[in-house]
């Protein structure tokens, strides 16, 4: 009887591992922040930006919506080049995206902005979205389920040898 209830507060014990790293992880998740880029506007506030795709190729016709508060303030196709360009913008925080392709751009009026400003927007088409950036041996030691496994393994074995260890019980 005492080994059931054993086996059950080890169980409890390493679901209650698991649940609040992946509650944190969520959270994690939910408070990035996009990457911001800062880009210089051209003499008469126009953005110029290109779409390519992971290998660098220039798309051509492909729309493009730019965006601010979440509200399309413009939409234009890329050239035979994968070139475009909105005129009439002031500076702010836009966003320029793609059927398969986004990004978050601060805009600059001419001469205002910094020494590290892109001249044009820049956006990869069809990169998917990389959430983790731990690398491979990183990604298994955040996973929970390993997580958990290590835990198990690291309450069940010291279980394992202490019940191996006591002699037979007599009838």
């Amino acid at each position: 009887m005492s080994s059931i209830l054993r086996g059950i507060l080890v169980s409890l014990a390493v679901v209650g591992f698991c649940i609040p790293q992946s509650v944190l992880a969520a959270d994690m998740l939910s408070q990035q922040q996009p990457v911001v880029v800062d880009v210089a506007l051209s003499g008469d506030g126009v953005l110029f930006g290109q779409v390519i795709d992971p290998q660098g190729v220039s798309l051509a016709q492909i729309p493009v919506s730019l965006l601010s508060q979440d509200r399309e303030i413009a939409a234009v196709a890329t050239d035979q080049n994968g070139y475009f360009a909105v005129g009439g913008l002031g500076d702010g925080v836009y966003q320029i995206a793609t059927a398969a392709g986004q990004g978050t751009y601060r805009l600059w009026p001419p001469g205002m902005a910094p020494p590290s400003a892109e001249q044009g927007a820049l956006i990869v088409y069809g990169e998917g979205t990389v959430r983790g950036q731990y690398g491979p041996i990183g990604y298994w030691l955040t996973n929970p389920w390993v997580i958990a496994g290590i835990v198990a393994t690291a309450v069940a074995v010291p279980v394992a040898i202490s019940n191996s260890k006591k002699s037979p019980s007599s009838p």
